[in-house]
C-alpha cells in the first residue's frame, strides 16, 4: 500500500511538472540533515565550519538550509573536508515510474 501511495504522489508532482524540483529539493534535505548531523555529533558550531572551510557563517547556514539548492561542488567537497568526510556522488540510471502515463499520440 505504501507503494502504492508514493506512486501516486510521484505522478500528481509529475502531472503538475514539479516532479523533478520535489526529488532536488528532497535530496537537498537529506545532504543537510546529513551535514547537521555530522556537525552536531563533532560538536561543530556554524562559526567554527566556517572556519574550517575558509568561508562565512551566511554560506554555511545556505547549505544547511534544506530550501536553499544553490550549492556548488566546491562548496560540498570544502564542507565534507571540514568534518573529516568523503563526499560521494554517483550518477545512477533514472528510476521509471511504473505507472507514468504516455502521452496520446495520434496517427498523423
Amino acid at each position: 500500500m505504501k507503494k502504492q501511495a508514493q506512486d501516486e504522489l510521484e505522478e500528481m508532482f509529475e502531472d503538475l511538472g514539479e516532479l523533478e524540483e520535489v526529488r532536488a529539493l528532497t535530496r537537498k534535505k537529506v545532504l543537510a540533515d546529513a551535514l547537521q548531523k555530522a556537525m552536531k555529533a563533532q560538536k561543530v558550531t556554524p562559526a567554527e565550519m566556517a572556519r574550517r572551510m575558509g568561508t562565512s557563517r551566511p554560506t554555511v547556514y545556505r547549505l544547511l538550509d534544506p530550501a536553499e539548492r544553490g550549492a556548488t561542488l566546491d562548496t560540498l567537497e570544502r564542507a565534507s573536508r571540514a568534518l573529516g568526510m568523503d563526499l560521494e556522488i554517483r550518477l545512477v540510471p533514472a528510476a521509471r515510474s511504473r505507472g507514468r502515463r504516455q502521452p496520446n499520440r495520434r496517427a498523423a
